[in-house]
């Protein structure tokens, strides 16, 4: 390699460009660039464009890219920070160059290799996956994720999707007692909502409290029976696969004089669900429809499971 090749430096546009820049004239302009191997070179960048510098190894491509632009953009950033916040932060170093004008926050990713946690994802090897739970649970907006139409076979054609709002207790009561006169429904309290494993452990500290049927994925389950069978597994759940369990807190038919123990019951629900109660609805079609509350977030969603409250470990990966 001839011993000025550093001080080579050529921008071209791309082919089929008109010539003029799309960024309005904004350019970096670099003077007197002399990093490592880099020998005095000038040179003027379009802003907001893609560009790609090329050339052998050894040439200053890393010099000038890492060593002197990005390393300057950072400086310069940092310099903006207040005196409080830069105490925290380690102070860069100058790159060897005479100025660079119009150079903006810098950021930099290198090609390289390194060792992950098999389980790393995007999200967590760039560090924002934190700022994207907290994104969601403080500027989302929670949608019932409710069933309105399925086929016999439990097939889910189509979801509510609408917006979830907090309630009381008496706000869901209220809600209920506005159903049919005569309508039969089941109070539920979700307690495993979409987790893996057998959850004997759970079952067993149901059953102990005095929890007579739970509903394991849509079906209703004698809590005795079951445990009396004994075993790891006693309701056969697949250990790898997802399941919901929800507990029969009380079954009610609305009338009248029914307030004061669906009151009892929802309240009841909310505690042992965390803060969300399930009404399941039997219908004509002897299937069960199911409306839902919150004391957190959820609002009655008619004929739909509710949300659970929207707070950062919502959307934990564990």
């Amino acid at each position: 390699m001839p011993p000025d090749a550093a001080e080579i430096v050529e921008v071209k546009e791309s082919p089929g460009s008109s010539g003029r820049r799309a960024d309005g004239g904004r350019v970096i302009r670099v003077r007197g660039a002399k990093e490592h191997n880099l020998k005095n070179v000038d040179l003027t960048l379009p802003r907001d464009r893609l560009i790609v510098m090329t050339g052998l190894s050894g040439s200053g491509k890393s010099s000038l890219a890492f060593d002197t632009i990005f390393a300057e953009g950072q400086r310069k950033y940092m310099e903006s920070l207040s005196a409080y916040a830069r105490q925290f932060l380690d102070q860069l170093k100058k790159p060897d160059v005479e100025e660079i004008e119009g150079i903006p926050p810098t950021i930099a990713i290198e090609q390289r290799s390194s060792a992950h946690n098999p389980r790393s994802t995007v999200a967590t090897t760039t560090e924002i996956y934190d700022y994207l739970r907290l994104l969601y649970a403080r500027c989302g907006t929670p949608r019932s994720w409710a069933a309105t139409r399925t086929k016999k076979d439990g097939t889910v054609l189509a979801r509510s999707g609408r917006p979830i709002e907090s309630s009381s207790a008496s706000q869901i009561v209220d809600h209920i007692m506005g159903f049919d006169e005569g309508t039969r429904l089941m109070v539920l309290a979700p307690v495993v909502r979409g987790k893996k494993g057998h959850h004997k452990d759970t079952l067993d500290n149901l059953f102990g409290e005095g929890w007579a049927r739970v509903r394991v994925n849509g079906e209703i389950v004698d809590l005795r029976g079951a445990l009396k069978e004994g075993g790891e597994n006693p309701l056969g759940l697949h250990r790898y696969k997802k399941h919901t369990i929800e507990v029969v807190v009380d079954r009610v038919v609305i009338r009248a004089d029914a307030r004061q123990r669906l009151a009892e019951s929802v309240e009841a629900a909310l505690r042992l669900g965390d803060g969300t109660v399930i009404v399941a609805v039997q219908t004509g079609r002897d299937r069960e429809g199911a409306d839902s509350g919150s004391g957190k977030k959820p609002l009655p969603d008619d004929r739909g499971s509710s949300e659970s409250a929207w707070v950062d470990h919502t959307f934990s990966e564990k």
